[in-house]
């Protein structure tokens, strides 16, 4: 047989572009649409809609950057007409591109209940079968002028970043108003067009010579061969019959199977502000709603309590409904957590209550837990998670956020991952690579091809939906999914809900290999730096309020004061929203951080409050000033969570000479050189030196990321450094003999630094306070400390504990590792001496030993914080202005020390009105207490929460201020589940509770204390 002369490849996709998808609509008559533009905030339906509408005929221009305008539309309802379904058809101006990231809309019927988005890919309303034909229809649509934002702008879009902000956005309409049309839609041609779609895609991922590819393409020919010139729909129906033996034909028995779950990923902040997110929550799920009641097969999941609060305080009519399909299994609640929250920088305390108040509202609310943690597009998962996960009744966690890595494909798909203290949930990653499928026929080859489990288990999953800026699934995906249930050639989908999959994955391979620690993502490294407000609002909120509930706690228990469960709610749900992955990790447009700061500082205050009340009726008519210590580890001779006064050691000694300033504690000798660096750093008790070079020494970089600008810091940015060296004043403070400071100002570029190194009487850490007024865009600050500590690894503490990474490049694993995440420390150590770099609110770091030359003997390690960068997008102000850094060098310390040296760094002591009764309980050493609060049910217990700190195997002694009359081991959710208080042995002695603990365990107590007699 002669080969085919024709391109039947560009005719099919001929036909699907311009003559079915233009046939789908037919009987169009245009609407009647007038108009209100509403500056401003958005406003309620009832007041929106009361003013005057003027007319607003297609072609119109519209929508200032984030502006609203509603939209009354007056249709005449079609005629009802057998296999047609009569809809509104409204176009507000779409480009063409996916749904959430240009105008969008929310329609509502004449009473103000949601009827469903109006978006690009879904952009029809159905008209009510009680509007008879011939009757006018009357809705409103609440149309959105949200600017059309990408995060990886391209050169000739320089000025995209304005958009980003009200204050900046230009005064210009970005939109035209192109239709609002009654129609019918002829749902022949629609499966038609359907059929054709999935089979052609099929076709171009069959193997070239493959028959089956052959009889696809010829079966397409014969089917268009059945449509004459003209309409469409009279021979649709001749065309389907020929395509129905290639539709029938069954897939292959080992075939790979997916499952479905419908998904839209709706970001709480990012190229939009988060009121603009409570309307895209609402918008999707009505949208999702309309499928529900659609399609009987399709399932729905969706994670983050934070949005069903929103939709529930702003749109309760749709809640309802929401809350329906969730009763019928339709609309599924996944994840347990607050929202997707990044996880390398929250606290322990801010992930714990990310899982805490998610789980709580959703069994409030629906009775559903949960069993599976959701986190798609976090940038990388903290080696915490897996226990955090178990100890709040979750089992299972899928990502796909790890396929972005850019050095190392994972090795895995579905595997059992194992945390810090040897707890594992089970784990899948979507071999699609992607949380935003269209179930296409690529994505689903390439599920079947990327899947790396192939001989030993053959399941995946498939969220698909359109997401990031909402927009949800469309009928057009189910009609994919019920095409692709069996089909020869492609794999087998079918719909379900996570749950169901993990289950039946979990059963089909129980060996399923393990990944042991972090997972550490080779991208988004300049996320642990950029927008430094972030990073000290989240630092500073979660210890404020972990404090604040400590003393409410003792209050309430010692002096009858009543403890604000609801306040403590709303403070931490709104902590847990600002740890968003594109809020924390500051990624987001300028509005989003700006509105943050000012969360963040309200917080800040409603937390102080709750303090400083507690503290006063602690203290009762008080006789004057004492010094509180409100961290679980002593400091300045005070005891843990005791107040007091402070131990007296001599004063520091300040000598001078040609060289420099020298400060000795009797610990530590500091020198600092004429330039104000630090030269030398002795420890007293070894006299060992702990510095290899100039230390607090400032070092900018360029920083110019190839593609994701506020993501990423990429490795080359080390090629060229600049030592700022040169300084305009330098002295010494010596008002507090007890803590004198040397204090050096510089200025480079635009910028301005000023760096204060105070040594206190007693301590053996030298304190670094940095003022930068930071005016550099496309640059990157670090601070270097240069240590004589020759060693192969660093320790960096993450939550409830530490992690050992590399700091040499033996491997691309290693290398990768060029920036890392640590929260209060990095310990750096030989067998006997280490050197201990704490910070108070700096999340990025490097530690490097040299790469290169010759060496004959130890080696140095070079330890250094990143201080600020300057993207340009998507805020193209980041971080220009003030900002103060705190950090420290502790000498001669151990991994306890490393601990200690963390908590004292961010909760040093304070002045007070006292005298303060006893703390309410303390742990022995290497035990970090992170909670005391009362329990969430409101019984009055005490819950009390700590971990094993340094990695090893210690019993914890819980001192309480008197006997314990009652105690158990709870989860994180405050209850026993049947598994957590069975791995820890729980002994009562009066007032203290022991319990082992294995290295890194978190343990819970629910406590009850004797009456006082």
């Amino acid at each position: 047989m002669h080969r085919g002369i024709a391109n039947l490849p560009a005719r099919i996709e001929k036909t699907l572009r311009e003559r079915l998808q233009r046939s789908l609509h037919v009987a169009r008559t245009p609407a009647r649409v007038t108009a209100r533009e509403l500056p401003g905030e958005p406003l309620p339906f009832d007041e929106a809609t009361g003013g005057e509408f003027v007319d607003f005929p297609v072609g119109t221009r519209w929508g200032r950057p984030w502006g609203t305008t509603w939209l009354r539309i007056e249709a005449v309802a079609p005629p009802v007409l057998e296999g047609h379904r009569r809809e509104l058809v409204i176009d507000l101006g779409f480009d063409g591109g996916t749904p959430g990231f240009q105008s969008e809309g929310l329609a509502y019927d004449v009473e103000g209940r949601v009827i469903k988005g109006v978006e690009p890919r879904t952009t029809h309303l159905p008209f009510p079968d009680d509007v008879a034909p011939g009757a006018t229809w009357t809705v409103f649509v609440e149309a959105a002028s949200n600017p059309h934002l990408v995060s990886n702008p391209s050169p000739d879009q320089p000025d995209m970043g304005l958009l980003g902000d009200l204050a900046t956005a230009p005064d210009r309409l970005l939109y035209e108003f192109r239709c609002a049309d009654a129609a019918l839609l002829d749902m022949e041609v629609f499966a038609l067009m359907l059929d054709v779609q999935v089979l052609d895609e099929l076709r171009i991922e069959l193997p070239e010579h493959s028959p089956r590819r052959a009889q696809i393409l010829q079966g397409l020919s014969d089917a268009i061969d059945e449509l004459s010139p003209g309409p469409v729909a009279p021979n649709a129906s001749a065309a389907r019959a020929r395509l129905r033996p290639l539709l029938d034909a069954p897939a292959e028995a080992s075939a790979h199977r997916i499952t479905g779950v419908g998904h839209a990923h709706i970001d709480s902040a990012w190229l939009w502000p988060v009121r603009e997110t409570r309307r895209k929550c609402a918008r999707t799920f009505s949208n999702v709603l309309e499928l529900i009641d659609d399609y009987p097969e399709f399932v729905f999941a969706c994670s983050s309590a934070q949005q069903y609060a929103w939709v529930k305080e702003d749109q309760p009519e749709l809640y309802a409904r929401i809350r329906e399909a969730v009763t019928g299994g339709r609309f599924v609640p996944v994840g347990g957590m607050w929202v997707e929250p990044d996880t390398n920088m929250p606290g322990p305390e801010g992930l714990v209550r990310q899982f805490t108040l998610g789980t709580r509202f959703f069994e409030e609310e629906f009775g559903i837990a949960g069993s599976e943690v959701w986190l798609p597009d976090s940038f990388g998962y903290s080696a915490a998670l897996p226990q955090i996960a178990r100890l709040t009744e979750k089992r299972y966690l899928l990502s796909q956020k790890m396929s972005w890595s850019r050095t190392n494909r994972f090795p895995h798909t579905t595997f059992w991952w194992e945390g810090l203290d040897g707890s594992r949930v089970f784990t899948h990653f979507p071999p699609c690579n992607a949380y935003n499928t269209a179930l296409t026929g690529a994505e689903l080859a390439k599920s079947a091809r990327q899947y790396a489990e192939h001989g030993r288990a053959n399941s995946s999953i498939m969220p698909f939906g359109y997401g990031d800026g909402g927009g949800g699934p469309t009928r057009e995906m189910v009609e994919i999914a019920r095409r692709t249930a069996d089909l020869e050639g492609s794999p087998k989908v079918s719909l379900d809900a996570p749950e169901a999959f993990f289950v039946a994955a979990e059963e089909e391979y129980p060996q399923a290999p393990v990944w042991v620690g972090e997972m550490y993502l080779e991208l988004h490294r300049g996320t642990y730096t950029s927008q430094i407000a972030m990073k000290q609002g989240n630092r500073a909120t979660e210890y404020l309020l972990t404090e604040a509930e400590h003393w409410a706690a003792q209050a309430a228990i010692e002096a009858g004061v009543t403890y604000p469960y609801d306040e403590f709610d709303a403070l931490w749900q709104e902590n847990s929203l600002l740890q968003f992955h594109d809020i924390l990790p500051g990624t987001s447009i300028a509005w989003v951080h700006r509105e943050a700061r000012e969360q963040y500082a309200e917080l800040a205050r409603r937390a102080r409050a709750i303090t400083d009340g507690a503290l006063a009726a602690l203290a009762g008519d008080g006789a004057g000033p004492v010094w509180l210590n409100p961290a679980p580890v002593p400091q300045r001779g005070l005891l843990a969570f005791g107040s007091g006064v402070p131990a007296e050691h001599p004063p520091v000694t300040v000598t001078h000479d040609e060289d420099g300033t020298v400060l000795d504690n009797g610990i530590v000798v500091v020198r600092i050189d004429g330039r104000g660096l630090v030269v030398s750093a002795v420890d007293v008790a070894t006299g060992r030196e702990a510095l290899a070079g100039p230390a607090n020494l400032l070092q900018l970089h360029p920083d110019l990321p190839t593609r994701y600008d506020a993501w990423d810091i990429e490795d080359y940015y080390r090629n060229r450094v600049e030592d700022l060296t040169e300084h305009t004043a330098i002295g010494v403070r010596l008002d507090d003999p007890h803590a004198p400071s040397v204090v050096v100002s510089r200025r480079f570029g635009d910028s301005r630094a000023v760096q204060t190194m105070t040594l206190r009487a007693g301590e053996r850490r030298l304190d670094c306070e940095t003022w930068l007024d930071w005016q550099e865009p496309q640059h990157l600050l670090k601070v270097a400390f240069p240590t004589t500590v020759h060693t192969h690894s660093v320790l960096c503490e993450t939550q409830f504990g530490h992690l050992e990474r590399p700091v040499h490049r033996n491997t691309s694993w290693d290398a990768a590792k060029f920036e890392i995440c640590a929260h209060r420390f990095v310990h750096v150590a030989e067998p006997g001496f280490g050197v201990s770099i704490v910070n108070r609110a700096t999340y990025g770091h490097d530690v490097s030993r040299p790469e290169s030359g010759d060496s004959r003997g130890p080696l140095p390690t070079t330890v250094r914080l990143t201080l600020a960068r300057g993207p340009v997008h998507p805020d193209p102000f980041t971080d220009r202005g003030e900002h103060t850094f705190h950090y420290g060098l502790a000498v001669g310390t151990d991994v306890a020390d490393a601990v200690e040296e963390g908590w004292r760094m961010v909760m040093p002591p304070r002045e007070v009105e006292g005298p303060l009764p006893p703390p309410l309980v303390t742990a022995g050493d290497g035990v970090s207490i992170t909670a005391v609060k009362l329990a969430d049910d409101r019984s009055g217990d005490i819950i009390v929460r700590c971990h094993e700190a340094l990695g090893r195997r210690t019993t914890a002694a819980l001192r309480f201020s008197r006997s314990v009359a009652s105690a158990e081991v709870v989860n994180l959710l405050e209850r026993q589940d049947g598994e957590s208080e069975l791995l820890t042995e729980l002994a009562i002695d009066g007032d203290v509770a022991r319990a082992p603990l294995g290295p890194f365990q978190i343990l819970t107590l629910r406590v009850r204390l004797a009456s006082d007699v």
